[in-house]
């Protein structure tokens, strides 16, 4: 595990969190998107345990663009009060770029195969269908993403496996919202949309507020399948 450094599409660089597997054949790669709390300590060992399933594992910084190096935590207000500045300060065309660069570095690494998957959380899990829609990625995976119903005019673009994990009690994404995702990618092949009765937003998220075991299990049992099917 280790810190490496990303060049950026339109000058610049920034930090990625790198795990690799063990043994040293070449190994698919997974994008990590971060929550709206930056490369914390959650998302290392999120992308520390991909690494342990087999996968060349980067978590890249997409707030560097406003405050390198942010690691909150979703214990103190004053935490949950800068990662919403952050998160209203995001651009987000500028944060789909830097994706798509780390996941062309992680692509030019000698210890990846050439295939890649993104798997996001919360704000990663909106720029996980974005990247469905704009980026290269193998197969993409997003967990309880915040506004994607403001981007289903893309839904068209997807050419690579998307799977979505919906909270249907969750706070941030509406019942309407739901059912607009739902609706826009059933028409969609590529895509498929799972979701977790009664769960709040963060569901997958260990030792958070609104964590569900059995809920966060079963969704990543699903996306552990998900990648061995489309990146393996």
């Amino acid at each position: 595990m280790s810190e490496i450094t990303i060049s950026a599409q339109d000058g610049g660089s920034f930090m990625g969190y790198l795990a690799l597997p063990k043994g040293g054949a070449p190994a698919p790669g997974v994008i990590m998107i971060q929550e709206i709390f930056g490369v914390n300590a959650n998302m290392r060992t999120l992308t520390d345990e991909m690494a342990a399933r087999g996968y060349a594992a980067l978590c890249p910084d997409v707030f560097w663009r406003q405050e390198p190096g942010v690691q909150l935590t979703d214990k103190t207000e004053a935490h949950w009060a800068r990662a919403f500045e952050l998160y209203k300060g995001f651009n987000e065309a500028s944060g789909v770029a830097d994706l798509i660069a780390a996941s062309g570095h992680l692509r030019s690494l000698p210890q990846c195969n050439g295939k890649v998957g993104s798997v996001g959380y919360c704000l990663g899990g909106k720029l996980a269908y974005l990247m469905a829609t704009r980026g290269d990625t193998d197969c993409n995976v997003g967990y309880y993403g915040v506004g994607i119903e403001g981007a289903l005019n893309e839904a068209s673009a997807i050419t690579k496996p998307l799977m979505l994990h919906v909270a249907t009690a969750d706070k941030f994404v509406p019942p309407e919202a739901q059912s607009a995702i739902v609706a826009s990618l059933a028409k969609v092949p590529l895509a498929v949309v799972h979701r977790y009765e009664g769960c709040d937003h963060a569901f997958a998220r260990e030792g958070g507020e609104h964590y569900d075991a059995a809920a966060a299990r079963l969704a990543n049992d699903r996306t552990a399948a998900f990648f061995e099917q489309h990146l393996r």
